[in-house]
């Protein structure tokens, strides 16, 4: 029996969450880990958040050419105005996702 893959999953949801921890202040790469460790996502690890900024960053959502902090080789991570918009019909989404989702496992019930 195949165990249900929940990487493709956490792929679409942290870039969301990525933007929100964005959207509330500069930051680095390490850090945006952290956060999300701190919130629950436990397994995330570097290795899987740059490879979604990068993404974000060919999409326009942060930068491609950030500043870095002085004295240091880390990029400083923001967000752009279109990737406010962005975090937005996320935030829609995501609402109306979750609100169906519910729906179906509390018939269950």
């Amino acid at each position: 029996m195949r165990m249900f893959d929940k990487s493709q999953l956490l792929r679409g949801t942290l870039e969301g969450c990525i933007l929100k921890i964005l959207s509330d202040h500069t930051t680095y790469g390490y850090e945006i880990v952290t956060k999300l460790q701190e919130y629950g996502f436990e397994e995330v690890r570097e290795g899987t958040i740059y490879p979604l900024l990068l993404r974000l960053e060919n999409k326009g959502i942060i930068p491609l050419s950030s500043p870095f902090a002085a004295g240091s080789t880390q990029k400083i991570l923001f967000i752009t105005p279109d990737g406010l918009l962005y975090l937005e019909e996320f935030k829609r989404s995501w609402k109306q996702i979750s609100k169906s989702i519910n729906h179906i496992f509390e018939m269950e019930e």
